[in-house]
């Protein structure tokens, strides 16, 4: 019976072969760095990255390098465990602290990413029980894998359709409204203010993943408002990781609740130094120049956009993966970005934007762009 049926390698290459007919195979390109000026490993091509969420080009610093040099010699590579099974290190406590200052928070809880960040928030929201979690069409995938793990009853709203929404929650007794601040596909803005607004008149629970808002929107702390703020610090901090910031309540309750935070472990000692570092960088007047030289490139390329995510919707998968080849033959790295990713008909190139682009690199992007069809503005 097992030969009429097909063995397991027979059945994955089948649908690696029906992956490669659709058109949708994907393969990983390995650079031979970070910074925005690399090489492709694979031939040695010179390339303009701009591809990478390093927003502020923190992952290049050297005062990252060091901080994570120092956590090594003092702590080691890793961790061992959990936090709750080997303990943490005084490093986590001490990111943690500063994280909450940044965000005006009681507290924050480290995750080992912002995928798991989300995982672990929603899914312990869900277990509280009768719970209605109203979530945005473009959420993130980590969004909306939390909400199916929670097993709570999930509504989700057309993007950024606030009638819809206050339709939800005029129908539920205990919501939680979750969306991204900035969409990471689309480089829209959520209508922050809004949000919370509409969660204070029927005291629901707003959940705000700021994972993409170096540039805003900021969450507007109104009376009577609840929320929770889940963050990265893989973006704009340099580093790789995640966190919840909020009331401290809620950050006990993860830290008793949230299954990816109590069965996986912790936190590098050099991921979380180099996060620390990003950070302190991020909250200084270096901070604010990297922040408005970031600004500077977005209004460069495409002036009075909320964001440094530029998408340039094509249509269809072929014409963007063309596009993406074409713009790399002039060493220029942009990803096309296709479904399932994107609905159907709106593959796209995806620009990502950082403070370390210089006006330059920005000028022959927008030339290669208008040259091939496709202005970013």
């Amino acid at each position: 019976m097992s030969e009429t049926r097909g063995g397991w390698r027979e059945r994955v290459e089948a649908r690696n072969a029906e992956i490669r007919a659709e058109g949708r195979w994907r393969s990983i390109c390995t650079l031979e760095g970070g910074a925005a000026e690399t090489r492709i490993a694979a031939t040695g091509q010179a390339v303009v990255s701009f591809a990478s969420n390093d927003y502020l080009g923190l992952s290049q610093h050297p005062a990252l390098a060091e901080a994570a040099r120092e956590a090594i010699r003092r702590f080691g590579t890793g961790t061992g465990a959990s936090r709750l099974v080997t303990g943490a290190r005084p490093l986590h406590a001490e990111l943690e602290r500063e994280l909450a200052e940044w965000k005006g928070a009681e507290a924050a809880l480290l995750f080992p990413t912002g995928f798991a960040a989300n995982v672990g928030l929603l899914s312990a929201l869900g277990r509280l029980g009768d719970v209605c979690i109203a979530s945005d069409e473009l959420n993130h995938a980590s969004i909306i894998d939390g909400a199916r793990l929670s097993r709570a009853r999930i509504a989700v709203y057309e993007h950024g359709d606030l009638e819809q929404l206050e339709a939800i929650l005029s129908g539920s007794e205990r919501s939680v409204v979750v969306s991204d601040s900035v969409f990471s596909m689309d480089g829209d803005v959520a209508d922050v203010a809004a949000l919370a607004e509409l969660c204070v008149r029927h005291a629901a629970l707003l959940v705000l993943d700021e994972a993409h808002a170096v540039l805003g929107p900021k969450l507007p702390r109104l009376p009577g408002l609840e929320w929770l703020v889940v963050g990265t610090l893989s973006k704009t901090l340099g580093s790789i990781g995640g966190f919840v910031a909020g009331p401290q309540p809620y950050i006990d309750l993860l830290v008793n609740s949230a299954r990816s935070f109590i069965f996986t472990t912790a936190s590098s000692p050099a991921d979380a130094a180099a996060a620390l570092a990003g950070l302190r960088i991020l909250r200084s007047a270096e901070g604010e120049r990297l922040e408005a030289r970031l600004r500077a490139n977005v209004a460069r390329l495409r002036p009075g956009h909320a964001s440094p995510i530029v998408p340039i919707v094509l249509g269809e998968e072929a014409r963007a993966m063309a596009m993406s080849k074409a713009l790399l033959e002039r060493g220029l790295l942009v990803p096309a970005i296709r479904p399932p990713t994107v609905p159907v008909g709106s593959s796209r190139l995806r620009v990502a934007l950082s403070a370390a682009h210089t006006a330059g690199q920005l000028d022959l992007l927008a030339s290669a762009l208008a040259e091939l069809g496709c202005p970013a503005s």
